[in-house]
């Protein structure tokens, strides 16, 4: 037969002292557990807040405000090829800028850019001022002051490249400066804007035959796209463009104009022009070989368009823009 043992009171009480004991070392483990837990979750919102705090010093490093008055404008008056003087005018005074662009480059990337149009008042708080605010580092500006019209195409890629995309070119002053930007002291620009176009005027000496609808004007050399520090083109192949057949009501002879970029300060060039119908079909076909144009010059040719043959024009400067020069063919 079995018998059963009555546990003493001793016993007992080793019993749950090692239970007690137990108990406790699975505590410790738990809370160590816990505390390796904590001081984690700690280090990564230490972190957290490290990164957070950077990236919002990041955003707002201290910007520097530039401002750039577009206001003054040159113009030469040489001898030609002899020295030359300049003169400057407000913008009050040049009525032909009607829209002024600005842009800034760091390198190739375009960091601020605006258009002002002199006729549409929403797009600047006073013609021909501009305010932005640059981080640290080195710049380059390029400003573009031009004369426009409904269609125009007109941008500026970058410092070395300005387009206009539409059929001609326009009236062109540019400027362009290297801004390097230190502390926070305000920049403040003002530029004198250099004209950077040739001109080609036509003033017939005969009457406009009937029929007439367009005149086409083709250069064999020259641009439409420049180069704004340098202001030269930024390719020398040539193009046409034309003007609406619409004499002059008080003599009933014709003047036209355009403009074009040279691939040198001063190039030769045959201009060709086109007398055309409505169905653009060519009536009068007259070529000028070898006509001389200079940056910042107007070449005038005044002659017979109109009449079939051989013509003698007259080349002159306009004495508005430079002394007088005269060749014939």
């Amino acid at each position: 037969m079995k018998k059963n043992h009555k546990k003493d009171g001793a016993s007992l009480f080793k019993e749950r002292s090692f239970a007690a004991i137990r108990r406790k070392k699975v505590l410790e483990r738990v809370l160590k557990l816990a505390l390796v837990i904590i001081a984690i979750l700690m280090a990564l919102a230490v972190l957290f807040a490290y990164t957070s705090c950077t990236s919002d010093t990041a955003a707002v490093a201290p910007k520097t405000k530039v401002s750039v008055h577009v206001n003054e404008f040159s113009f030469s008056y040489e001898g030609f090829p002899g020295g030359h003087t300049r003169a400057a005018e407000s913008l009050e005074k040049v009525s032909q800028i009607k829209a002024i662009d600005l842009a800034i480059f760091s390198g190739d990337k375009k960091v601020f850019g605006a258009t002002q149009l002199r006729d549409d008042a929403t797009t600047y708080e006073k013609f021909g001022e501009f305010e932005c605010s640059l981080s640290a580092g080195d710049y380059k500006l390029v400003a573009v002051a031009r004369n426009m019209s409904d269609g125009d195409k007109f941008t500026i890629q970058s410092p070395v490249l300005a387009t206009y995309a539409s059929e001609r070119a326009r009236e062109t002053f540019c400027y362009t400066k290297e801004i390097s930007i230190k502390g926070v002291e305000p920049v403040d620009i003002t530029p004198i804007m250099d004209r950077v176009v040739a001109q080609f005027m036509l003033t017939t000496t005969d009457k406009m035959m009937e029929g007439v609808n367009k005149i086409r004007t083709t250069y064999s050399a020259g641009s439409k796209s420049f180069n704004p520090t340098t202001g030269l083109a930024t390719d020398d192949n040539g193009f046409w463009l034309t003007n609406s057949g619409r004499p002059q009501k008080d003599s009933g002879v014709m003047i036209i104009y355009s403009l074009l970029f040279l691939a040198a300060d001063e190039e030769v060039m045959d201009v060709t022009i086109d007398v055309l119908d409505k169905d653009e079909n060519v009536l009068i076909n007259k070529r000028l070989p070898n006509v001389h144009f200079k940056r910042n010059q107007i070449t005038k040719a005044t002659g017979a368009l109109f009449t079939p043959g051989t013509s003698s024009f007259t080349f002159l400067l306009n004495d508005a823009w430079l002394p007088d020069e005269e060749i014939t063919f």
